[in-house]
């Protein structure tokens, strides 16, 4: 992918890519709304994964966690998403020289798009952050009311699947 134009992206699709900032990448998704030689204009979201972030300097991650700031996929970017994220609009054109910049489905852009736009990161760091008791459990009601009212089926399937591992929902 780096050093040339990335095979079968053309304007209107979906697009995943990162971008460098300081030791990490933050992580960028959204629709190639151009692409002229190795170069590709991107409207969608960036994401600074800061909750995940903090926890690398505080020394509670492990090189798991590392390697996903440092080289995020479409696949693993969504552990980065459980802890505190700030995200903006990004409407930029990406250099696939020093972005690595990957097609990916209709159905993978909105399950990311979803899970950014319905705070989801913020309500899972809500209860993973929480001791034990009252609040917690709140917490956990809170997370599963929301995925209870989510229309997108595979946002829905894909936020029950990350409560499961994280043992939020019992």
């Amino acid at each position: 992918m780096f050093g040339r134009k990335p095979k079968g992206i053309k304007e209107g699709d979906y697009v995943f890519a990162s971008k460098p900032d300081g030791q990490f990448n933050n992580i960028v998704f959204g629709m190639a709304t151009g692409v002229n030689g190795k170069k590709i204009g991107v409207s969608g979201l960036v994401v600074n994964a800061v909750g995940l972030k903090n926890k690398i300097a505080q020394g509670k991650a492990g090189p798991r966690s590392v390697e996903i700031l440092q080289n995020p996929t479409p696949e693993n970017c969504i552990l980065a998403f459980i802890y505190r994220t700030e995200h903006e609009t990004f409407n930029e054109v990406l250099d696939v020289d020093e972005n690595k910049v990957i097609p990916i489905s209709e159905k993978a852009y909105y399950v990311l798009d979803g899970w950014i736009r319905e705070s989801i990161p913020e309500l899972l760091n809500n209860v993973l952050s929480l001791p034990d008791g009252p609040e917690r459990d709140q917490a956990k009601r809170v997370v599963k009311q929301r995925m209870d009212t989510l229309y997108d089926k595979n946002l829905k399937q894909n936020l029950y699947s990350v409560c499961r591992s994280l043992k939020i929902l019992n």
